[in-house]
């Protein structure tokens, strides 16, 4: 864990404000805003025939690097403050193409996770990160797991939190449908935090551009994220899942105990969709995510 010093000066790089009753449930009370910078990559498959691309991203901390990749929702809305302010490391929080400070989408393309690997790995290039450990959220843990199979040199380890195996997610096309339909209909608290993140003209598109990617990817159920690779992962991978997450299909992580024996899994009780994030979990997410990367070390 971070010294009482390092997590002042982590804490002076940026600023930290409180959301009060406009929190979104399942964010943290406070919110660190950290200040964002661009790199430059040659080009990205996610916004094919625009050359170079300039991508949004933050840099906080100090120490190995661990790489945070962001829902499908961006990262400000599920942030990682606790661990931020914790761990004795550097954090690069990338914003994929259509999220964030990066450039804007009308629509994701298919396979989209897999273009948002290769984008991240032109990405990390870029900034000379090396031998990072993955940090995925959701759709980010879909595109940890794939640079892993990738590449496994290049990563010490990878941490998967909400990752999706199931394609046809029954239990959530209402969800995506909604978001396509009417994105507005979550709530003020939480379409105005999408709005701060990714711009008042803008969010409905890359919100809606997220549904229909995935009822797109529930009517290939027999396709797979991971090209039927997955028993091939030889890169360490903690997989930190929410006992409650409403975005999980019955038995979704069956197939991890399968194929890659060696995982540790850490289910969260009463944990939804971002335990990470969460008030009730974040600190016992941070204690795990930080044990595994102990164990790291000691390889």
């Amino acid at each position: 864990m971070r010294s009482q010093a390092a997590r002042r000066e982590a804490q002076s790089a940026c600023r930290i404000y409180m959301r009060g009753p406009n929190r979104v449930p399942g964010s943290l009370p406070a919110v660190t805003e950290l200040a964002s910078s661009t790199v430059a990559i040659d080009a990205s498959p996610l916004l094919p025939g625009t050359r170079p691309i300039e991508l949004s991203y933050r840099d906080v901390g100090r120490g190995a690097p661990i790489v945070l990749l962001h829902g499908g929702w961006g990262y400000a809305f599920y942030p990682h403050d606790d661990a931020i302010a914790k761990l004795e490391r550097r954090f690069v929080i990338p914003d994929r193409t259509g999220y964030g400070g990066s450039p804007h989408i009308d629509e994701l393309p298919p396979k989209f996770h897999l273009a948002g690997a290769i984008e991240t790995e032109k990405l990390l290039d870029a900034l000379g990160v090396e031998r990072p450990v993955l940090w995925g959220h959701s759709d980010g843990a879909i595109i940890a797991t794939i640079l892993a199979l990738r590449n496994p040199d290049r990563y010490d380890g990878i941490i998967v939190e909400a990752i999706h195996l199931d394609r046809a997610k029954a239990r959530s096309r209402d969800f995506f449908q909604q978001m396509v339909n009417d994105p507005d209909s979550f709530g003020e608290r939480v379409t105005r935090r999408l709005a701060e993140e990714h711009g008042e003209d803008y969010w409905r598109t890359i919100i809606r551009a997220g549904g229909q990617a995935w009822l797109d990817i529930a009517a290939t159920p027999n396709e797979d994220f991971y090209e039927n690779r997955l028993g091939e992962l030889r890169v360490p991978m903690l997989v930190v899942h929410g006992a409650d997450d409403p975005r999980t299909e019955p038995g979704e992580l069956d197939r991890i105990r399968r194929e890659v024996p060696t995982a540790r899994i850490e289910m969260i009780e009463r944990g939804g969709h971002s335990p990470h994030s969460a008030p009730a979990t974040a600190a016992q997410v941070t204690a795990i995510v930080e044990r595994f990367l102990v164990s790291l070390a000691d390889c």
